[in-house]
């Protein structure tokens, strides 16, 4: 037999494949979606829940927290708590386990366009950015500099085109504005503009929730729009820890939630320094911090939209520094995941952190294992999944497109195998068997081809020849060119011109004009 008789069913194979790759995907075909659902990955053990959960609810009722502020403690004596002499509020056991039975388990999280809508709860995963770095990698030196205000409109614009990216916390600070009232509104705007995505971002004192709440409405499209579809989400570290409260924001919490603003509350433990060494403890550490905010949102608006986000962070304990790309970091993460599935809430944790500097193979697998253990867990809402480096102090904006492929094998893996008398493809193999000897043109190979397959973007499949024969480019180089395509090209409009314009003739922006393409 020839070559080319050999490799004939090879080649019709691949050129049906390509036809078939090229139409247009129906919604109801796609091998991977937001909200694939995870919970296969449960670190913990039945028995271990349970004593978690104990220790919790006794850290919130006997060791209780420190630095609440009068509407809470009025909040929570009113429902059988009280001050000890050490001037700690103590949670009663009663008011977290009613608190628990009664908030909402579910809600729709909004883009400013509705396929961009994702829900909530139950075993959903959704991938998303975050991490407030104070630095970016510049695109062009590849060295560290100090963020700024453009770079995180860049860098909401390139995720705004990463489908495997659901939501985009904001992942940069703008280091160029100084005032705070002006540094909390040219944030939202920037991400806001950048992204019809759900977005996140915080509030640094209760004087700017009102003007920031207006700053929504106006780019939502006039006063009263935001509460209707609030496309953007308050990000509250409301704990200190070890168990004390941030005042600052639990006043922005008690202006921020009776306006409808869904918020994320976060604690951020440091085992090891702010939080147990012992993960055990830190996951008991991070429950209780979190449940007391939750019971406070509560009791503010019962019908109050809370994200809970446990997200306690692992120190290396020979220098005390922070390692998120650990794999201690990994399963700390999953376990509070999981004690979220055994309180059905809805979720956060932070994954994706990698402790290297640049998007090398050390990020690669610190990403891809962090990320997968909280997937599979079934975390609904992981931040810091894309473009993060340095354990949070850097930012590469190629980055995010490098991990937008991986975002898409990971979901692929937590949406499984599907058992059927179908996919267990009997008689697909006998047909084959008897037949051409040989699946490369079968029509069940066709047909899932795009509705059980993902294919990377940027990653690089090719064999060696065709990869010398175009550069030998590294995974980092391609991504760098997709990215400076993107920031080339790549200008959104879900925010019309005259409502930009109106926006900014309200509310001092600071981001040029000039950078928007919307002269």
């Amino acid at each position: 037999m020839t070559d080319a008789a050999v490799h004939a069913p090879r080649r019709r194979g691949r050129e049906q494949r390509h036809a078939q790759r090229a139409a247009p995907l129906a919604l109801d075909a796609r091998p991977i979606w937001p909200g694939v659902e995870g919970g296969r990955f449960r670190p913990l053990t039945d028995a271990q829940v349970a004593r978690i959960h104990e220790a919790t609810l006794y850290l919130m009722e006997d060791v209780g927290f420190g630095n609440a502020i009068p509407p809470m403690v009025e909040r929570v004596c009113a429902r059988g708590g009280r001050m000890d002499e050490h001037g700690r509020l103590r949670f009663p056991r009663a008011l977290v386990e009613d608190v628990l039975r009664s908030c909402r388990k579910t809600f729709t999280s909004h883009g400013q366009r509705p396929e961009h809508d994702l829900e909530i709860g139950g075993r959903r995963v959704h991938f998303g950015s975050g991490g407030a770095s104070p630095n970016i990698v510049d695109l062009d030196t590849g060295l560290y500099r100090g963020a700024m205000l453009a770079d995180l409109y860049d860098a909401a614009r390139i995720c705004d085109l990463m489908d495997n990216v659901h939501f985009f916390n904001r992942s940069l600070v703008a280091r160029d504005i100084e005032n705070v009232l002006e540094f909390d509104l040219n944030t939202l705007y920037a991400i806001a503009s950048g992204t019809a995505k759900h977005v996140g971002s915080s509030i640094t004192t209760a004087e700017n929730v009102e003007p920031v709440l207006a700053l929504l409405d106006a780019i939502a499209g006039g006063e009263g729009r935001y509460r209707k579809r609030p496309f953007a989400m308050l990000l509250s570290c409301h704990v200190v820890p070890p168990m004390r409260f941030a005042e600052e924001a639990l006043w922005v919490l008690e202006k921020a939630l009776p306006a409808g603003m869904p918020v994320m509350i976060v604690s951020a433990g440091q085992a090891g320094a702010t939080a147990p060494a012992k993960l055990a403890g830190t996951v008991v550490q991070a429950m209780a911090e979190t449940l007391a905010g939750l019971v406070y949102c509560n009791l503010i608006d019962p019908q109050a939209t809370v994200i809970c986000g446990p997200k306690p962070i692992v120190s290396d304990l020979r220098t005390g520094a922070m390692s998120g790309g650990s794999g201690e970091q990994a399963i700390v993460a999953a376990a509070t995941v999981q004690m979220a599935r055994y309180y059905d809430l809805p979720c956060s944790v932070m994954a994706g952190i990698s402790d290297s500097k640049i998007p090398d193979a050390q990020s690669g697998y610190e990403k891809s294992y962090t990320i997968t253990l909280a997937a599979h867990a079934s975390c609904n809402m992981i931040t810091q999944t894309c473009g993060m480096q340095a354990s949070l102090l850097g930012l590469t904006k190629e980055g995010y497109i490098i991990d937008n492929d991986m975002l898409g094998a990971i979901a692929r893996s937590v949406r499984g195998i599907e058992i059927s008398d179908d996919s267990l493809s009997v008689e697909t193999i006998r047909e084959v068997v008897l037949g051409e000897g040989h699946y490369l043109g079968n029509a069940q190979t066709l047909e899932v081809m795009t509705r059980d397959y993902v294919y990377p973007e940027i990653a690089d499949r090719q064999p060696p020849a065709t990869w010398e024969e175009q550069g030998s480019k590294d995974i980092r180089e391609r991504a760098r060119e997709r990215a400076r395509e993107i920031l080339a090209s790549r200008f959104p409009r879900h925010v019309d011109a005259a409502t930009d314009a109106a926006v900014r003739e309200r509310f001092p922006i600071r981001l040029p004009r000039g950078l928007m393409h919307r002269t």
